[in-house]
């Protein structure tokens, strides 16, 4: 990301580093700005830096790895490949294959051989095994490079013995070192002569950016194949001798537990069941197929306690959440403010990978294999959980298909740990499609209050107040937040995990006087809801409602919505996006009645994004059939624009902004769960409504734009905020109305027809055939 006078400190940037990485905290201060209705006029009044322009959550998430940043190693085998055990988790969003081409990068060698694989649980990493925050290549990225050019200078250094010269005469590349009459050793051969017999100090120097042949240009994922032929692993294809098919059978309520069993002995006459046992959440039965599992919970009769939300409907949790909003500092004056009031309901956090875990606690000692983005903290919760050590758990990571926030919590595996405990037994845990929205992980409800003072032709102040169910962050993001926020160069001590959260990733990029936006749980306590921090947090909802009054302003001041954002951005990285957004896009150009273009921007994780869509909003087309579709306003054309910093994959960062933006669309228009009665009505994908074929653009266009940086930025999430609020401004400019409540559909009739809650699963489909194309 380009540095700025207005965007905060510029960087030191070195490339001499010795073997391990040292951190620092950097102190900023700011003044504060006074105003007067005098100083209004038509010129922005410029604000005081929010938190994130001087020290982000990455910024935190960073400080937090650096004491362990020099606890890992690659290491160099007979053949000359590379191999390293990531301290993070893939999930589909393409670090394995961005930090092979680091590896690759510093070391010379081609990217198919570096072998990137998932470290298990390492306690001694502390923070600094937590996928999250859009942070692991930016955390990751000077580590990584670090520890190959380390193994790329002993390989010199090696081969300089062994072929009788001196390491300045020597060549490495694709993973042969060379002299130039012709004499060389491969990696291999250097490698056994490289190795130490003690732990020394090194220094390196990275590669300048100029020199990079790997970084920065489009790569394939390296599990491409793997997965298109089925060969991938997932937890459900961990072969664990004696590790049967499990399911739960859950409460009709939210979080309802099981009281007792009325027909255990019937179930366990049933075909191939094994096992039938209470745990904590429900009732688990193992069996020889899922299908007979999912036979048995269909079939067990269960005296259940009540949930955490009985009689609960959403209407109550918004009424909750207007009750306990922050008050607004400035008054309504007239037609000086302009407000607004959003609704974003709650949606579940499901990945298209079911949740599921494999588990076998047998002799004190307890084995776990998941998909787990803490794993850290899951080997410490389910050794308390089941009355061991942390050395008695093992934790392997494995690859998962998503996670969307979702795999930050590792219930799946802390399931499987109880079932496997009470049958003494291994076990192969899944979750149920209908379990997932309804007893699963969701975005927490919220309610946004904006309200804007405009005067003499200028914005004079902002204020955005957002109450939220509160979001649980006991995955173990918290403790060190707990144990560090005294010490933040931020003034955030008194605030708690959510707040602190908040605060150091909502920033609203624009001049607009005296700018406060802060959050509230009116009930902080994590136990009600299964809330976890969703892909991008709470930006989405956020940058919706003041994207959404950015539009309102430039209305009221009688300025076109990109030339009102252009006057009043405060950064030129965002200015950038924005108007290349709207050069590509066309903005401005005739449509016809009931369609319309909509244009955001969103700065976070080190970069920026702009998003514009073209929507048809039409009633020939929000009435269209399709079959089994959620159908409605359809956005036509959609064009993503970001500033990611250095980019290291280009592909892998244009893949990451389709899947976003399709992320946020869906949760403007159609996506959601209903609370009814203290539970969720939605028991699968379809229910709930996620962008599906038929509501995709016809038109796609993403650019990755160059950046000045020297460092990369997030790109996981970076590309959902913009996108939700570009489609709801196209849709409020298509239909004259400003939409408060989201998803955009959310009180239209169903459009499904509810799946019982008990028994708590439907019957396993026996026509799939018929439905295939």
């Amino acid at each position: 990301m380009e540095n700025h006078p207005t965007e905060g400190p510029s960087r030191v940037s070195r490339r001499s580093f010795v073997g391990y990485v040292i951190g620092g905290a950097t102190l900023i201060a700011a003044a504060d700005l006074g105003l007067t209705p005098e100083a209004a006029h038509a010129a922005p009044i410029p604000s005081v830096p929010q938190v994130p322009e001087v020290y982000d959550l990455n910024d935190f998430l960073t400080h937090c790895t650096l004491p362990t940043s020099n606890l890992i190693a690659i290491e160099i085998d007979e053949k000359g490949h590379a191999h390293f055990a990531l301290p993070r988790m893939e999930v589909g969003q393409g670090i394995t294959t961005a930090i092979a081409m680091l590896i690759a990068e510093e070391l010379d060698l081609p990217v198919d051989h570096v072998h990137v694989t998932l470290a298990p649980a390492r306690p001694e990493l502390l923070f600094n095994q937590l996928t999250g925050g859009s942070n692991s290549m930016i955390s990751m990225y000077t580590p990584v490079r670090v520890a190959a050019a380390i193994a790329r200078k002993s390989l010199l250094e090696a081969a300089a013995i062994l072929l009788g010269t001196n390491v300045a005469q020597l060549v490495a590349k694709g993973g042969v070192i060379g002299l130039p009459d012709g004499s060389s050793v491969t990696y291999g051969e250097a490698a056994a002569k490289a190795a130490k017999p003690k732990t020394e100090k090194v220094e390196v120097k990275l590669k300048k950016t100029s020199d990079h042949k790997v970084i920065g240009k489009p790569h394939r994922r390296i599990d491409a194949l793997e997965a298109v032929t089925g060969k991938k692993q997932f937890a459900m294809d961990v072969d664990v001798p004696g590790a049967l098919p499990t399911m739960v059978c859950r409460a009709p309520e939210l979080n309802g537990t099981a009281h007792s069993i009325n027909n255990k002995g019937e179930v366990l006459k049933m075909p191939g069941v094994t096992h039938v046992a209470i745990i904590p959440t429900g009732v688990a039965v193992r069996a020889k197929t899922f299908g007979q599992c999912i036979d048995a919970v269909r079939a067990l009769d269960v005296t259940w306690n009540s949930g955490t939300v009985t009689t609960k409907s959403a209407k109550d949790i918004k009424a909750e959440l207007k009750a306990g909003q922050i008050p607004l500092a400035v008054p309504k004056i007239g037609a000086t403010s302009v407000d607004g009031e959003f609704t974003f309901h709650f949606r579940s956090g499901s990945s298209l990978e079911p949740n599921c875990a494999v588990a076998d606690v047998r002799d004190g000692k307890a084995t776990i294999w998941g998909g787990l983005k803490s794993p850290v903290t899951a080997q410490e919760k389910i050794a308390a959980a089941l009355g061991m050590l942390p050395t008695d758990v093992t934790v392997n990571v494995v690859q998962g298909g998503g996670s969307f926030g979702r795999k930050l919590f590792f219930d799946a595996a802390l399931e499987a740990a109880h079932a496997s405990k009470a049958f003494k037994v291994p076990v192969k845990l899944m979750w149920h499609r209908a379990d997932e929205p309804r007893q699963g992980r969701v975005h927490p409800m919220a309610v946004s209050r904006v309200r804007a003072t405009v005067l003499a032709g200028g914005v004079l102040t902002f204020e955005q107040r957002h109450s939220s169910v509160a979001t649980d962050f006991t995955h173990g993001l918290g403790e060190r937040i707990t144990a560090e926020a005294a010490a933040l160069p931020t003034g955030l001590s008194n605030l708690t995990f959510s707040e602190t959260i908040f605060m150091l990733a909502t920033e609203l990029p624009y001049n607009f006087g005296v700018v406060t936006q802060l959050l509230n749980e009116p009930k902080p306590a994590v136990d009600r809801f299964n809330t976890s921090s969703v892909r991008n947090i709470y930006s989405p909802d956020v940058a919706t409602a003041s994207e959404l009054m950015v539009d309102q302003l430039a209305e009221k001041l009688k300025l076109d919505p990109v030339s009102f954002r252009r006057k009043y951005l405060k950064s030129d990285t965002v200015r950038r996006v924005l108007d290349r957004a709207a050069e590509i896009g066309g903005w401005g150009k005739k449509m016809p009645a009931g369609t319309a273009q909509g244009i955001a921007i969103h700065k976070e994780y080190k970069g920026a994004t702009a998003v514009l869509v073209e929507i048809d909003c039409r009633p020939e087309t929000v009435n269209r059939e399709v079959r089994d579709a959620v159908t409605g306003p359809r956005v036509t054309k959609a064009v993503v624009v970001a500033d990611v910093g250095l980019v290291i994959n280009p592909a892998g960062v244009k893949a990451q902004m389709m899947g976003g933006f399709s992320d946020g669309m869906c949760q403007a228009l159609t996506y959601s769960n209903h609370l009814v009665d203290g539970h969720f009505l939605e028991a699968s994908w379809d229910n709930s409504a996620y962008t599906r074929q038929w509501n995709t653009p016809f038109e796609f266009e993403c650019e990755v734009m160059e950046s000045h940086g020297s460092q990369p930025g997030g790109v996981g999430e970076a590309g959902v905020a913009a996108s939700m609020a570009a489609v709801a401004c196209a849709y409020a400019r298509a239909t004259g109305e400003m939409p408060t409540e989201f998803p955009i559909n959310f009180h239209e009739p169903l459009h499904f027809e509810p799946k019982s809650f008990i028994p708590s699963v439907p019957e396993s489909p026996t026509d799939g055939l018929a439905y295939t194309f």
